[in-house]
């Protein structure tokens, strides 16, 4: 079992930054690609970003493309997300996802492990 546990989510303002990071533990962390996900209220979870694990090579929603950054430390089995320009729209609580396999994925049924969250809030 791999154990995701998010943080450095909070309430900012539009134009604002945020870095969320989540520490993994248990199972090697090192093994599969990692993501980041968001669910605003009412919405379905979607993919923001995800990473391999070999090449660091990232994928982005086009809607945060430009605007965040996803890093993984695999020696300190953290993964990163730096958030620049922050939206409104942004709003949602994020979710940090592991894969057993290599490979990024856009899709919440490829991941296996989860955290249970952290909530950022962008005021206009």
């Amino acid at each position: 079992q791999v154990q995701l546990v998010e943080s450095g989510g909070g309430l900012v303002q539009a134009g604002d930054s945020l870095r969320l990071s989540c520490a993994a533990s248990g199972r090697t962390f090192s093994s599969g690609a990692m993501g980041w996900f968001r669910q605003a209220p009412g919405k379905e979870r979607e993919f923001v970003a995800a990473i391999d694990r070999n090449t660091d090579t990232p994928s982005y929603a086009d809607s945060v493309k430009g605007r965040f950054t996803i890093s993984r430390d695999n020696a300190k089995n953290t993964l990163a997300l730096r958030m620049n320009g922050l939206k409104p729209e942004d709003t949602a609580v994020y979710y940090c996802a592991a894969r057993a396999v290599r490979g990024r994925s856009p899709f919440v049924e490829d991941y296996d492990y989860w955290g249970r969250g952290t909530q950022v809030t962008v005021s206009s």
